[in-house]
């Protein structure tokens, strides 16, 4: 992570502390000073917060400039007056930075259930009004730590597209089983994209790699995903930009995934040999949020058992026959070939390190899918039993 990374040009951003955690900033605006495109995905949850509903509509119009969002209250299950703070955290924003409303996305994170402090965030807003663009001096990971809520550090990446720069954020460690988006990241460039390319590129790049991420199964009520190009450095080739997307997503990913609460290992597996893509998904997912095989590979277990358990879940697959089926601990083969008693001791030694993967093959097609975890330690149980605590 570089602490001298810098915004694409035209991109300025801004964070402050607004009484929503005790110490240490909590709102924060990422805004270019020109007109954008944009894209953007949100959670399927049904109970979405007013935050997501809010954005949706403004999403639509594909001219986002600007992103505010609020740490530690996620604003979610407060009624009427929840949307209303919302929509007003908005109107003090695009005040501030002198554009209209439905160019402003809010994201809030946090708790459940709580309604916004609006009687501190209203004077905060006031006084960075009165500062104004003098204010904007935050850089991208001042940005990503005032988003945090349980991450234990911020979350950055940046590419290069010919003389376009992609610059990203993102929070997000719990709560993550993405259906459209997952977590909180936003995506600034000042590439020229047209909307429709931006939006392929985006809903391409989170299928791949936000979509295949998942720390205990649970889907946030507030996740969002979104890019804004304001074409500061004129046009690029749009596949060029669509893999460097993806790359950059990818990485937030491997980032967000080894940062899991708790987590003292990234997880990664890969199905081939599957019927189709979605397949090779479905059951790389039935493995990665297998809470035994999470806690196998914390403890350097090498109970490989645990992985066929997971595979076999997937009961209405019914063209998965075991006699076809390979698994492998990174190169260590360990179904249908049972390994030896040195062999075990090698797979141990594989799953003492920072990262494991494994490996399986169905033996039906040619789909494949890899998906990225973390491995369950009782800090996971600690974090989320003191949440509210």
């Amino acid at each position: 992570m570089n602490d001298k990374l810098a915004w694409p040009t035209g991109f300025r951003g801004y964070t402050g502390h607004g009484g929503l955690r005790e110490h240490g900033d909590d709102i924060s605006i990422v805004a270019s000073d020109r007109p954008a495109t944009s894209a953007a995905v949100f959670t399927q949850s049904l109970f979405a917060g007013p935050a997501v509903l809010l954005s949706r509509g403004h999403a639509a119009g594909r001219s986002l400039r600007a992103v505010t969002t609020l740490a530690q209250n996620a604003n979610v299950a407060t009624g009427r007056q929840g949307e209303e703070n919302a929509a007003e955290v908005v109107r003090r924003v695009a005040g501030i930075l002198g554009v209209p409303e439905g160019e402003v996305l809010i994201g809030s994170t946090g708790v459940i259930g709580r309604p916004l402090p609006m009687s501190t965030i209203l004077p905060h807003f006031e006084r960075t009004a009165e500062r104004g663009i003098a204010a904007f001096t935050a850089a991208p990971q001042d940005v990503a730590r005032a988003m945090m809520t349980t991450d234990t550090r911020p979350k950055t990446a940046s590419r290069t597209v010919g003389q376009a720069r992609i610059v990203a954020v993102a929070k997000g460690v719990g709560m993550l089983e993405p259906n459209m988006a997952t977590m909180l990241a936003y995506v600034f460039t000042d590439a020229e994209v047209p909307a429709a390319d931006l939006d392929a590129a985006l809903r391409g790049a989170v299928d791949r790699t936000f979509n295949c991420l998942s720390v205990d199964t649970d889907t946030s009520t507030s996740d969002t995903v979104a890019v804004i190009a304001n074409g500061a450095a004129g046009p690029v080739d749009t596949v060029r930009f669509a893999d460097a997307l993806a790359d950059l997503c990818l990485d937030l990913t491997l980032q967000l995934a080894s940062d899991g609460e708790g987590a003292t290992k990234l997880l990664r597996v890969t199905v081939s040999g599957a019927r189709d893509h979605a397949q090779a998904k479905r059951v790389a997912k039935s493995v990665v949020n297998s809470p035994l095989v999470k806690t196998a590979v914390h403890g350097a277990d090498p109970n490989w058992g645990r992985v066929l358990m997971a595979i076999g879940k997937n009961t209405d697959d019914t063209d998965i026959v075991p006699a076809r089926v390979t698994v492998k601990f990174g190169d260590v083969e360990v179904y249908p070939d049972e390994p030896e008693a040195d062999t075990l001791g090698k797979l141990a030694d594989l799953m003492r390190r920072d990262e494991v993967d494994i490996a399986v093959t169905l033996g039906i097609g040619e789909g494949e899918a890899t998906v990225y975890g973390c491995d369950l330690s009782a800090d996971y149980i600690r974090v989320n039993a003191d949440y509210t605590t």
